[in-house]
């Protein structure tokens, strides 16, 4: 078998740790400029703008330009799920500071995956399903029920228009913190949307860390009430 030299590419561009800190705070899914990248790395704004040309030339990351501002985001789905799964086998890192214990605390809570939910709510929300019959777990990802079908359209996820999205429907994805799978894809990301539009959770600003409101408690309750009984 050839090998293939692009892998190489890919991977020593995630090795270098400036450039696994741009990515690991990219992975909420958003657009960032080079000036909050290099804050959250701790490099310069120079030294920023040369590691994300680099993997913008490379396909990792995507540029968006804003009159004479460049924004920043990860290409698509596959390769944030490439970080998450890099994330759930390296070691922990060593919480140094309050502040820090605090942060990961509540990315460990509940979390995006850049564009669908993780954490201990995105592995709880994805056993509710289970459990209530709305998903199923195959080999390499999670199906739909009929009974799903009538549950989530009645909740307004318009299950047609996600099927027309070009990406996987519903694979799994492993939690790094977790170190259980959670549901991804074009069916995770439309169940993001849809608590996130019915304000059940909020994101929180500069982190991926999200925080369940206390309307989206009483309605995970009473939607998922083997799971979610208790306060989360």
């Amino acid at each position: 078998m050839q090998a293939n030299p692009a892998v190489a590419r890919v991977a020593s561009l995630i090795s270098e740790p400036s450039r696994a800190s741009i990515l690991t705070a990219l992975m909420d899914g958003g657009l960032h400029p080079a000036t909050e990248l290099a804050y959250v790395a701790g490099i310069k704004p120079q030294t920023a703008s040369f590691h994300l040309n680099k993997m913008a030339e490379s396909g990792v990351l995507t540029v968006h330009t804003q009159g004479r501002h460049r924004y920043y985001g990860i290409t698509s789905p596959e390769i944030a799920q490439v970080v998450e799964l890099l994330l759930s086998i390296s070691p922990p890192v060593k919480v140094n500071s309050f502040r820090h214990s605090v942060q990961d605390h509540a990315m460990r809570e509940a979390r995006t995956c850049y564009d669908h939910l993780a954490g201990k709510f995105g592995v709880q929300l994805t056993e509710a399903l289970l459990l209530e019959g709305i998903i199923a777990e195959e080999a390499n990802g999670f199906s739909i029920t009929a009974t799903g079908e009538l549950v989530l359209g009645r909740l307004g996820i318009q299950l047609d228009e996600v099927r027309k999205c070009r990406r996987a429907f519903a694979p799994k994805c492993l939690d790094w913190s977790e170190r259980r799978y959670h549901l991804a894809g074009a069916l995770g990301a439309a169940i993001l949307q849809f608590l996130l539009e019915r304000h059940w959770v909020n994101r929180l600003p500069r982190t991926r860390a999200i925080v369940i409101t206390a309307e989206g408690k009483k309605g995970l309750a009473a939607a998922f009430p083997s799971t979610f009984s208790e306060p989360l």
